[in-house]
């Protein structure tokens, strides 16, 4: 067996429909799309959640509630995953950064410390927000907290 005279398995291949060749081709005169109508034209392409003119089903659905564009989402940290962080990692100062190389937080996620849990060690802390309770916390320990 060489290069020049390798071929397909039995049966493995079929011919092409040869379309639009003729009346004796049997594929001839409409060329298999049928009469008349948007899909037997040239060019035709059906749009994204088109229903045949029926009324789509993303109009059909009530619309419910409002998404506020000026959202700012946040992730929560509690008091005690921060103990527990500095406790593993042996750290005194807890940054956006820190956290992001630790893999806690996405690189552009905005962070929040919320107050459940204890703090035992004095942390310095960044964040972006905090609640009330968790900045007393904090400071109650002897660390800091900065919004950044």
């Amino acid at each position: 067996m060489e290069l020049n005279n390798l071929k397909p398995a039995e049966g493995s291949t079929k011919s092409e429909k040869r379309i639009a060749r003729g009346q004796g081709s049997g594929r001839g005169g409409t060329s298999t799309r049928g009469h008349k109508g948007a899909k037997s034209r040239s060019g035709y392409k059906s749009k994204r959640n088109f229903e045949g003119g029926q009324m789509p089903l993303q109009m059909r659905l009530p619309k419910r509630g409002f998404n506020s564009p000026n959202r700012v989402e946040y992730v929560a940290l509690n008091l005690e995953k921060l103990q527990a962080l500095s406790e593993k990692h042996s750290l005194s100062e807890i940054t956006p950064v820190t956290l992001y190389d630790l893999g806690v937080v996405k690189k552009n996620d905005r962070i929040k410390v919320l107050g459940n849990g204890e703090v035992s060690t004095a942390l310095t802390v960044t964040a972006h927000a905090a609640s009330a309770s968790a900045k007393e916390a904090i400071e109650k320990a002897g660390g800091s907290l900065t919004i950044a």
